[in-house]
């Protein structure tokens, strides 16, 4: 546990309730009513805002200082990238310190509205220098799906630690030949599951882990949204490896797994396709089953062809969890038999994710399954979904 600057309020129905101080002279009244509740003992304190659990589990066990952040350059300056960017800076102990682009327009661009030194920008040419570049410790590679294998294989020679974007590839041997050539030169690679350090989807899987929810029964999860340019790279298989399953399918995967904290047995899939124009190279619409070892069967589905499509629900003999939003970049909302979920949603969720993987390198924190072989685990999954639909929707063991 990271206790930093904290204070312990209570104890109330077994849970441990911290407060971490603030200097906001606007306190919301929530705050105070609560303090009221739980006795005149706690007015004593100073004033306090709510330390959810993933901030809790990001937290460093100090304040950090210079020589101990993770210093990370992206490699591709797309909009993800920017997103990544903007939400990096502010973080604590991961700092943005470069790119890699074959625009050299971006350079200058990226340089002034980061504050980054034009030094650690390079070309994918020149990719290799970043090895002699002694203030860079990691690459965070948010390319087309197709380029991930390649750029991870490159970085690792250069024994800098690999965060690449999800899906980690276009296929099980590229993942695997990834995972081989990290472990080789001694290096990290991290998979981009943000979720995984996001208040809402850790405040799930710790009600799944203490049994609040029993044993789970069924688990329900769907993700996808209106594809827009017919001529993005996203729709192109070259690129891509895959349509929506690949794109964000694949939350739904990795949200069943962790809703059940099982991998699956077997697949069973089928797809649907309205417009075989635009989604001539790539799925549009994928809907499949998948078994458990304990019986549960999650149904899930994924689009690229209409919007309004984004939930987790996950059913126990004791309780229940729906988030919905479920797997957007937020604000994320949710529900249990408890009542409304309240989280914080203030911070872009990419923060949470480069302080966690941060403190996962720097400081040896347990990784919350982000690693490279949970990367693989859902790339078999998703080929055991094309290998049903090849299949015309017979049940495939993945």
């Amino acid at each position: 546990m990271y206790l930093t600057n904290l204070a312990v309020v209570t104890i109330e129905n077994d849970v441990l309730v911290l407060f971490r101080e603030t200097n906001c002279n606007n306190f919301m009244k929530s705050r105070r009513d609560f303090l009221l509740k739980i006795g005149g003992s706690a007015l004593t304190l100073p004033l306090v805002s709510a330390l959810t659990p993933a901030e809790a589990a990001v937290l460093p066990e100090t304040s950090p200082v210079a020589d101990k952040q993770l210093r990370v350059v992206l490699v591709g300056l797309g909009s993800y990238a920017e997103r990544v960017a903007t939400a990096m800076k502010d973080c604590k102990i991961a700092k943005l310190v470069g790119g890699v682009t074959g625009t050299p327009e971006k350079v200058g661009k990226w340089s002034d509205k980061f504050g980054l030194d034009k030094a650690n920008f390079y070309d994918y040419k020149d990719f290799e220098k970043i090895k002699d570049n002694p203030n860079i410790d990691a690459v965070y590679i948010t390319l087309p799906n197709s380029m991930h294998h390649e750029y991870t294989l490159r970085a690792a020679k250069m024994g800098k630690h690999v965060i690449c974007e999800k899906p980690m590839s276009v296929s099980v041997k590229q993942a695997q030949e990834m995972i081989a050539a990290c472990k080789k030169a001694n290096v990290k690679l991290y998979i981009g599951y943000r979720l995984h350090f996001e208040p809402y989807t850790r405040e799930l899987i710790r009600m799944r882990e203490s049994g609040e929810l029993g044993k789970i029964m069924h688990v329900n999860t769907y993700d996808g949204f209106k594809s827009g340019n017919p001529n993005q790279w996203r729709l192109k298989k070259a690129l891509a490896g895959g349509g929506a399953l690949m794109d964000v399918g694949i939350y739904c995967i990795n949200g069943a797994r962790y809703a059940t904290g099982e991998e699956p047995i077997w697949v069973s899939a089928e797809e649907a396709k309205t417009d075989p124009v635009k989604f001539k190279e790539v799925d549009e619409t994928v809907t499949w089953q998948m078994g458990f070892p304990s019986g549960v069967i999650a149904s899930c589905s994924t689009t690229y062809n209409f919007n309004n499509f984004e939930r987790l629900y996950v059913i126990g003999e004791k309780g229940f969890v729906e988030l919905g939003p479920a797997f957007g970049y937020g604000p994320m909302k949710g529900r249990t038999h408890k009542g409304e979920m309240s989280w914080d949603t203030t911070k872009m969720h990419q923060t949470w994710q480069m302080d966690g993987m941060a403190d996962c390198i720097l400081n040896g924190k347990p990784e919350p399954n982000i690693s490279g072989e949970e990367g693989l685990k859902d790339m078999k999954v998703i080929e055991a979904i094309y290998k049903s639909i090849a299949a015309g929707g017979k049940k495939v063991p993945v």
